[in-house]
Order: structure tokens, then C-alpha cells, then sequence
């Protein structure tokens, strides 16, 4: 902020904070002390107000928000550039003094984070390092590590993933034994570290709203779906017309690649819905699809846990 913005920002917040303690101490000149049955003139749907001072606590109560306000100005950021008097943050670790990952000083909510997040490390990262140093198949038998797991899940994927995994429109099932990129532990904890970026392309520019419902008609047919009666599709060139231009990504036998992350068409397992007019949309416009990557906002160690904690899901829905 430029000296100019931060003395504005400064004599406008003080300005107003002055002007509203001469407003108070002001407007208390000349009031009667004893209470009257004296009304202000006014009525108001029948309602009159009587003409008779504040109480003395709401008087005290506005001071006290006054003599706070000054308080946090001083402690805290909020005068221009000034960066508050609140005590220990100069640096991330004052015996080390690491700086704070903007360079700067003073009290911020980043800085406040990064202290905490510091201060957890310490006390959590022994726990988290000796699990990472362990086999995910290792770590995905432990109970204490499929406790921490499971909260990090709760923190960072459910929201897209559902608080029991079992995902949601767009979004995979981590329950089951369908994975778009493998689910052996060590592709999980990639998944994780990088993220995937999916991508189906648009076809109706190449195959045209015919091809679209014969394919369509076919792809369906593959996990054993019944078409909607009144819909002339024709398999045969729904066939001919995904061996063209689909089975590069999908294979042959439409059960998918997971180097690519192209979904398997015949296992009844559908990320964007079944049904033969949700099929024609994502056929038509294409689908994108993007898994954040976790490995600057986790960490390694962490991501480990997590990685742990995903493969357990469906590994036992495979022994139940």
C-alpha cells in the first residue's frame, strides 16, 4: 500500500472513530437526568416514544466498543501499512526466526495460519513421517492411521467425494474396484500428489446428431441397457461409428484405459448417468473432469495417510 492510501486509510479510520465518541459525549449535554412521561411527538402506527435519556449501561456499553476498537487498531493491522503491536510475529519461529512465506511481518491471518500449521507439524509430524516411511498396504491395515486418514478425508475430499466416499454426479465412487487410473496403491497416492485432468472430447461436430444416437444406443447396450422404445438406433453403425473414433481412448472392447483415464463402457459404472439422454450430452459436448493436485497443500507425509486411507475403502468393500 502506498503512503498516500495508508495515511488515508488511517485518518479516515480514526477520524470516525473520534467523530463518534464527540457524537456520544455530545448528545448527552443538556439531558435530564430523572425520566418523564414526556413523548419525542412522534407516532409511529400508534406507537409513541417517550423523550427521555440512553440508559447509563448502553452509554457505558457504546464506550467500551469505542475503547475496544482502539485496542484492535493498535494489537492488530488496520491503519494503512501500520502492522500492530501483537507480540511474536516477526518471524514463523522466533528461535530459529524464519521469515513468514510472504517476507513480511507483523499479525495476519496467513501468518496466524502458518504459526499454527508450524506449531501442528511439530507435535503431528513425527506420527506422519513414520507412516510414510511404511508400505500404504502397511499403513492401510493400521487403525490409528485409518483414523488420521479418514479426517483428512473428511477435510479435503468429501466435499466432491461425499462424506462416505461413494462420490457423486461427476464425481468417482472410491468405494468400489472402478478406477479410471488404477487403484494399486502407488497410482492413488499419484492421483493425489499431481492430480488427473480428464478430458472427453466433444463429438458432435465430428459424427453428427445421428452418429451421436446410434452411438449412444450402442454404448448402453455394452453394459446390458435397454434402449427407449420409439428411438431408432442402429447398433451396428453405432459400432462401426465407435470404432472409429472412440476406441482409441476406450480400446477395442470399450473397457477403457486407465494410462489414459478413459472410463471402462461396460461395467454398468457411469460417472455422468446412464440414461440414454445424459449419454447423448456427454457424447455431444464432451466432459471435463479435474482432480486437484494435493502435494503443495498436503504434503508428502500426509498425502501417504490419505493415499492409505482411499486404497482401504475399496479393499474392503472386496473382502466383504
Amino acid at each position: 500500500m502506498t503512503t498516500f492510501w495508508s495515511w488515508y486509510v488511517t485518518i479516515l479510520s480514526l477520524g470516525t472513530i473520534f467523530a463518534l465518541t464527540w457524537l456520544i459525549f455530545g448528545t448527552r449535554k443538556g439531558q435530564r437526568e430523572e425520566t418523564t412521561e414526556e413523548t419525542v411527538g412522534h407516532s409511529f402506527d400508534g406507537i409513541e416514544e417517550f423523550d427521555n435519556p440512553l440508559p447509563k449501561w448502553w452509554f457505558m456499553l457504546f464506550i467500551g466498543t469505542i475503547i475496544f476498537a482502539l485496542g484492535y487498531l493498535v494489537l492488530y493491522p488496520g491503519l494503512g501499512n501500520w502492522k500492530g503491536l501483537l507480540p511474536g510475529y516477526s518471524y514463523l519461529d522466533n528461535k530459529e526466526q524464519t521469515t513468514f512465506s510472504t517476507g513480511s511481518s507483523g499479525w495476519t491471518g496467513v501468518h496466524q495460519w502458518e504459526k499454527e500449521m508450524a506449531k501442528a507439524d511439530v507435535q503431528y509430524g513425527p506420527i506422519f513421517a513414520k507412516y510414510a516411511a511404511m508400505p500404504i498396504e502397511q499403513v492401510a491395515q493400521d487403525e490409528q492411521a485409518l483414523k488420521m486418514g479418514g479426517r483428512l478425508f473428511a477435510s479435503n475430499c468429501s466435499v466432491c467425494h461425499g462424506s462416505d466416499a461413494k462420490g457423486a454426479y461427476g464425481f468417482p465412487n472410491l468405494t468400489d474396484n472402478d478406477w479410471l487410473y488404477g487403484g494399486d496403491p502407488e497410482t492413488i497416492k499419484t492421483t493425489l500428489l499431481k492430480g488427473r485432468q480428464g478430458m472427453m472430447p466433444a463429438q458432435l461436430g465430428v459424427i453428427g446428431e445421428d452418429g451421436i444416437r446410434h452411438v449412444a444406443g450402442y454404448i448402453r447396450s455394452l453394459s446390458g441397457l435397454k434402449n427407449p422404445e420409439g428411438i431408432k438406433v442402429d447398433l451396428a453403425a453405432g459400432q462401426n461409428i465407435f470404432a472409429a473414433n472412440c476406441a482409441v481412448c476406450h480400446g477395442a472392447d470399450a473397457k477403457g484405459q486407465q494410462a489414459m483415464g478413459a472410463p471402462n463402457l461396460t461395467d454398468k459404472v457411469w460417472l455422468y448417468g446412464s440414461s440414454f439422454a445424459q449419454i447423448q450430452q456427454t457424447l455431444r459436448h464432451g466432459r471435463n473432469g479435474k482432480m486437484p493436485a494435493q502435494e503443495d497443500f498436503l504434503g508428502n507425509d500426509k498425502v501417504h495417510l490419505l493415499a492409505a486411507y482411499v486404497y482401504s475403502l475399496s479393499q474392503d468393500k472386496t473382502e466383504k
